[in-house]
């Protein structure tokens, strides 16, 4: 059975520094107009100065980076759906972050399988990506998978990456059976 952390939690767990996904600090992503204000599957549209439907996000020039922070805030949220719709926004499908957050939502929707081949196609197009290999290795312990999810952990080590965020949510992830939803 699969269960969750908070983030204080996270901290009493891991003995290294707990990165929010996706980024270099402990900070979640910072909150917008879009989590404060709008309903799910909205996004605020700061030029109309109101919410609109996420769909209209594809034919905005909101460029990747900004589209990403937006996928990312609204997975943080909880708005798995929202965040893949703005995911589709972006105009390279197949940037490894692009690839991760998919996976990330996805399996927080249910589909571990389908999470699964976007996370390995997202450590085929960067193997140093070691957000993708703790969220990966997290999806192998709900599965019980906890050999390769110690393969995804070591790599993580491997890279250099073993005082962030990525190393310490899988490596307590494989303690405790614990995953994260963030």
């Amino acid at each position: 059975m699969r269960t969750t952390l908070s983030l204080a939690a996270a901290f009493a767990i891991a003995a290294a520094p707990i990165f929010a996904a996706g980024s270099d600090d402990d900070k979640p992503p910072k909150k917008t107009k879009t989590t404060i204000e709008c309903d799910e599957g909205m996004v605020y549209d700061e030029n109309k100065e109101e919410c609109v439907n996420a769909e209209d996000v594809k034919e905005s020039h909101l460029g990747n980076d900004t589209l990403y922070e937006m996928a990312r805030e609204l997975a943080y949220d909880g708005q798995y759906q929202t965040s893949l719709i703005i995911l589709s926004a972006m105009s390279d499908q197949a940037d490894p972050r692009v690839l991760n957050y998919r996976g990330f939502n996805t399996r927080q929707m249910g589909d571990v399988e389908t999470a699964f081949t976007f996370y390995e196609q997202a450590i085929a197009a960067d193997p140093t990506y070691s957000l993708a290999r703790s969220y990966y290795g997290q999806g192998l312990v709900t599965k019980g998978d906890y050999k390769e999810a110690l393969k995804q952990l070591t790599m993580i080590k491997k890279n250099g990456d073993r005082d962030t965020w990525a190393y310490a949510s899988l490596d307590a992830s494989i303690r405790t059976g614990n995953t994260y939803t963030y």
